[in-house]
């Protein structure tokens, strides 16, 4: 290779300066991240027309840039939420499925957070919101790196609470005291009230889900103003109630065409338009804030579900069963994202960049200066290039496990491949309806071309010389994925349960209820 010519020389140097500039030039910035819960890719009004809740959210997007092309690491809340924290796919960290409230174990201690990686490089973190990664002893948040913990161990309708939210099936209250009888009802957790923890101590069981929203913000207005005072750089994970199920009855009334949902996507939105106006009040352009979902919508719970937007997996509906959250359809992991930083990521941008919230942790590592933990593989990128508009290439092969919907959960049984898309194993969640879609093994894989075929309605015909060109690149990215997960350092997550590890604040009272007293 020749000696390369001083203008080359000049254009490299510059675009190393950009590169450092981040970090180097301003300092080490703020994080927030926010994660949504089953929200769907059209929920999101600058990605779908349709939908007029989300006037923030959109104001977010206009002012920063927007992913189209943005996947969860799972279908499903605990595996997602575990990836995003490790950088790591569930079949590395351990993390397959959802824990219980009676889980003895949770993210394995092994694995290193993101949390703990920036608090060694300096950080104050915080976490607040759910958590789903484990509650007891050291699976707690307050042992996984973060310095302020407030939230809620699992999702609000895994116990009873006297403020029940939305559901279907409804769910009853939690019983009063000397309650002779305890409703039973299918789905529906009644026998130990939601536990609300700051740090290590439940402040209040059962949670009050009707003021949750608003003491998040509080809390998250809190942690950021006292991390800024501080002088330190910091932290914040921000894990939304919203949308799952609705919290509570919303008042005044719902105005929108979209009832209850709309009205908690309304509730949602307000919540992140406040974040960002807490944040650049303490100094706008010091804080990045991501904003995504933890996995599609929650079919079954109907109108309470979510929008796809176009991604409405036809081939499987056609089969029986939902294609949103629980499945390796785009429906199922193809989220909103929107990342925000005033002055450093190009305002009204639109990225087609294949990304996921694996990429997080890599990322953010790198913007703080910090290394990656060693001894171990991740399947997250430093996707830095695609947020400052240098470059829109993301991943060239990303892998979607099982869910929950078919096959082994956790397992790798569909990936994509530039457009393309190969299903090894098929299967569809439980739909509004009630039905389910059969799970459905295909060797060779069902592949599907997402430029043309965004539904997945058609998958290309086996005998057509783009299957045939494209198969051997799919056999050999799958085979090498397989490969380097196996000879990578795995964790294993214990799963066992036992009832003792059920969060309860006074066992004697009948659903563990108590109101303790507020600490700071």
């Amino acid at each position: 290779m020749g000696t390369p010519s001083p203008r080359v020389v000049l254009v490299l140097a510059a675009a190393l300066a950009g590169l450092l500039a981040p970090r180097a030039a301003y300092g080490q910035p703020n994080f927030i991240v926010i994660l949504a819960d089953d929200v769907g890719w059209g929920d999101l009004g600058a990605n779908w027309a349709e939908t007029k809740e989300t006037p923030h959210l959109d104001e977010l997007a206009a002012e920063g840039t927007r992913f189209v092309d943005f996947h969860s690491a799972a279908s499903t809340c605990s595996p997602s939420r575990a990836s995003l924290l490790t950088g790591r796919l569930g079949a590395r960290n351990g993390v397959t499925h959802n824990f219980a409230v009676t889980s003895v174990g949770g993210l394995p201690l092994n694995e290193t957070t993101l949390a703990e990686v920036l608090r060694e490089a300096g950080y104050s973190t915080g976490a607040i919101g759910k958590w789903h990664l484990g509650h007891h002893g050291y699976h707690h948040p307050s042992f996984r790196g973060f310095d302020y913990y407030f939230g809620i161990p699992y999702s609000h309708d895994m116990g009873c609470t006297d403020t029940p939210g939305y559901n279907l099936p409804p769910c009853p209250p939690c019983p009063q005291h000397g309650a002779a009888a305890r409703i039973a009802r299918k789905d529906c957790y009644t026998e130990v009230a939601l536990p609300l923890f700051e740090n290590i101590t439940i402040v209040q069981q059962p949670v009050n889900l009707s003021s949750l929203a608003a003491r998040y913000a509080e809390e998250a207005a809190r942690f950021i103003r006292r991390a800024s005072d501080s002088g330190r750089p910091f932290f914040l994970y921000l894990a939304l109630a919203h949308m799952h199920v609705p919290l509570g009855v919303p008042s005044p009334p719902p105005a929108s065409g979209r009832g209850i949902y709309g009205a908690a996507l309304s509730e949602m939105d307000a919540l992140v338009g406040w974040i960002k106006r807490v944040a650049d009040s303490h100094g706008k352009g010091n804080t990045l804030l991501w904003f995504a979902g933890d996995n599609g919508p929650w079919a079954q719970k109907c109108e309470l579900a979510g929008r796809l937007g176009p991604f409405v997996g036809a081939w499987q509906r056609q089969r029986g069963g939902s294609s949103a959250k629980q499945t390796t359809w785009e429906g199922g992991h193809r989220v909103p994202a929107l990342v925000y930083w005033p002055g450093r990521i190009p305002a009204k941008q639109t990225s087609h960049a294949l990304l996921s919230t694996l990429d997080i942790f890599p990322t953010l590592v790198a913007l703080a200066g910090a290394a990656l933990p060693p001894n171990r593989r991740f399947d997250g990128l430093d996707v830095s290039p695609v947020l400052f508009g240098w470059s829109d290439v993301g991943h060239k092969v990303l892998l979607h496990p099982n869910s929950g919907a078919a096959g082994k959960d956790g397992e790798i049984e569909t990936l994509r491949l530039a457009q393309y898309k190969a299903f090894y194993t098929t299967g569809g969640a439980m739909a509004c309806d009630g039905s389910i879609g059969p799970a459905e093994h295909h060797q060779p894989p069902l592949i599907f071309n997402l430029d043309r075929d965004i539904q997945e309605q058609e998958p290309l015909d086996l005998a057509s010389r783009e299957y045939q060109a494209v198969l051997p690149a799919i056999s050999r990215a799958y085979a090498q994925a397989l490969e380097d997960i196996a000879t990578d350092n795995v964790s294993v997550a214990d799963y066992s349960k036992d009832p003792a590890a059920t969060p309860c604040c006074n066992a004697r009272h009948v659903a563990c209820r108590c109101q303790a007293p507020r600490s700071h």
